[in-house]
């Protein structure tokens, strides 16, 4: 018999959990200088990257009674850069700590203020033991040094790159100091600092790699970079122009952030008058252009741009080279495609429900472009409903399956979801696109424009192009009372749909109800159709026609089921380890 204990688990030894140690102690950060990795010069490196001292100088700004006028300060991170938020935050609140001593008004010298601390001392007091009271706190050496906080947004409610208004009121912040790469787009409520770093860039890098790019200096370039790299950008025009004529670099613009501070960051001076808009940058060449003659140029930009700002950009531009300043390589693409954006506007045309996913809260026509949109959609006789999820996923808008197609609204820098690998059940468009699949004929000039205003401005200049709409959905409907609309091809899938219109003739609906009792109930069933409050409901439809409705449903189907259902018996008692009948089979033994 052997006297060796089974074994009932797995073994587990260090090699199971070598998932939660990190294999690095160090975080990888390329975008310092070469020393970095030197942790005696880590923290003086973090200080010049994030102008902690220009930032202190911001934000120790005083109001009339001599009182911080940004209380709450709250310092909003992206992925990338999160790593360095409690160095930086450390290094902030150190420097707003120094600033306060040294600004500080003393109005009374050492000595009054001893005495005065006396005096208000025995008045506090009034005879108690000092060690039984607080009344010392509130002349602690640290007193007034603490007037402003730091709070710390490590996780940001929609894109990175905007300000995240919805996190700072959680904590009710004065001031939100957006860090890294930012899209500069217009907001409410809040005051808005925005500090892009200074990232380390080797210019004499940057040159030799371009040159092998473009070996033939004819070669028309624009140059452009993200927010933090676009400091380098005048210098590398300046080096590249004496031996490329053709060339040009689009700069930030800060024309949408006029209201907002910008740390450490100097504009460039416009000596010419020849310059042209795209997204939040201004072109600048010493020749003539015209954005039409942008597509026969190619766009080199230092580090990969957003997924959505990359598809914007690849409309511009022929061509797109990608620099990577950590590994000092050139990547050209694939890219994504406007193809498969095409097929969703088609997805679009014939869909029943539209859901109008709100990625972003913070920019300044949020409201007036869900109301433009959620109008076009009824005058196209669809129904829509409207979700704020946070950061959407595949997970959340699973949930949501009598959706046909998603419009979203965000930023167009990194708040619009590109689906390159297909992981979302239901297309996802923008409100541009829906736009152009609502008219009665889709055409399409190859731009995909995704900024709210653009938008709006359109729908001003077309109110010919409405009223034709509006027309054709009232005229264009020979259809008699009680019968079905004649169904729309469908492109993608090759078959007709009937459903693509469900408010279209609604005003023909008329229904009646058999008893009095049912002129309370939300839900009404006749014939086939679900009807809720005189409105026929798409998604109560698709319910009905589901396999799966709900718990229990599937018992329907069984021959064997029994609608009076089984009896109720007396189940197991006891806990696991001593069950009821397990004590009973023990004492009749």
């Amino acid at each position: 018999m052997s006297t060796t204990a089974p074994v009932l688990s797995t073994f587990q030894d260090e090699s199971n959990f070598e998932f939660e140690k990190y294999e690095k102690k160090q975080q990888d950060r390329g975008y310092l200088n070469p020393d970095w990795k030197d942790e005696t010069h880590l923290f003086e490196n973090l200080k010049n990257y994030y102008s902690i001292n220009e930032l202190a100088d911001h934000l120790s700004q005083r109001d009339d009674q001599n009182s911080p006028k940004f209380k709450k300060i709250t310092l909003q991170f992206p992925d990338s850069l999160v790593a360095d938020s409690a160095i930086v935050s450390q290094l902030l609140s150190e420097a707003l700590r120094k600033y306060q001593i040294d600004v500080q008004p003393k109005a009374e010298s050492q000595t009054e203020k001893k005495h005065t601390q006396e005096r208000s001392l025995s008045i506090s007091c009034s005879g108690c033991e000092c060690s039984d009271c607080n009344c010392s706190d509130k002349f602690d050496s640290k007193e007034g040094l603490n007037e402003q906080e730091v709070w710390i947004l490590a996780d940001t409610a929609y894109s990175a790159c905007c300000i995240d208004e919805v996190a700072a009121e959680h904590v009710g912040g004065d001031v939100v100091v957006h860090l890294g790469d930012a899209c500069l787009n217009a907001i409410q409520k809040l005051n808005a600092v925005y500090v892009f770093g200074k990232p380390y860039l080797d210019i004499e890098l940057v040159v030799k790699q371009f040159k092998e790019t473009y070996p033939a200096t004819d070669s028309k370039v624009v140059l452009m970079a993200d927010a933090p790299n676009s400091r380098y950008l005048s210098e590398l025009y300046s080096k590249l122009k004496q031996s490329y004529k053709e060339i040009a670099y689009l700069d930030i613009s800060l024309e949408k952030a006029h209201n907002s501070k910008i740390i450490d960051h100097s504009p460039t001076i416009f000596t010419s008058s020849n310059t042209i808009r795209i997204s939040n940058r201004l072109l600048i060449s010493d020749s003539k252009l015209e954005e039409d003659e942008l597509i026969n140029y190619s766009l080199f930009h230092i580090t990969e741009p957003q997924p959505p700002h990359l598809l914007y950009l690849s409309t511009k531009f022929a061509s797109i080279s990608l620099y990577d300043p950590s590994s000092n390589t050139i990547n050209q693409g694939p890219f994504p495609s406007l193809m498969k954006r095409y097929r969703y506007m088609h997805i679009a045309r014939t869909a029943g429900t539209i859901g109008i996913l709100v990625n972003t809260l913070s920019l300044r026509n949020t409201s007036l472009i869900i109301n433009e949109v959620s109008k076009n959609i009824k005058e196209a006789a669809k129904k829509y409903y409207m979700f704020v999820v946070g950061k959407p996923n595949v997970a959340k808008l699973a949930n949501f399956e009598s959706i046909d197609c998603w419009c979203i609204l965000g930023c167009g820098q990194g708040g619009i979801i590109v689906d390159t690998n297909n992981e979302f059940y239901k297309p996802i468009i923008t409100p541009y696109e829906l736009e152009m699949s609502l008219n009665p004929t889709v055409s399409w000039t190859g731009k995909w424009d995704v900024d709210f205003e653009n938008l709006l401005n359109v729908q001003e200049n077309n109110e010919n192009q409405e009223s034709l709409i509006s027309e054709d959905n009232d005229g264009n409907s020979p259809t008699l009372e009680g019968e079905d609309e004649a169904p729309e091809f469908d492109p993608v899938t090759g078959k007709y749909i009937s459903t693509s219109r469900p408010l279209r003739n609604i005003h023909h609906l008329e229904i009646e109800s058999t008893s009095n009792n049912e002129e309370n109930q939300l839900v009404k069933k006749f014939s086939t159709t679900v009807a809720i409050k005189g409105t026929v409901s798409t998604s109560a439809t698709y319910l009905q026609n589901r396999k799966w409705t709900g718990l229990g449903s599937d018992f329907l189907n069984d021959e064997e089921y029994d609608e009076e259902g089984a009896l109720v018996e007396e189940g197991r008692g006891g806990v696991a380890r001593s069950y009821d009948f397990d004590v009973k089979d023990q004492q009749s033994k």
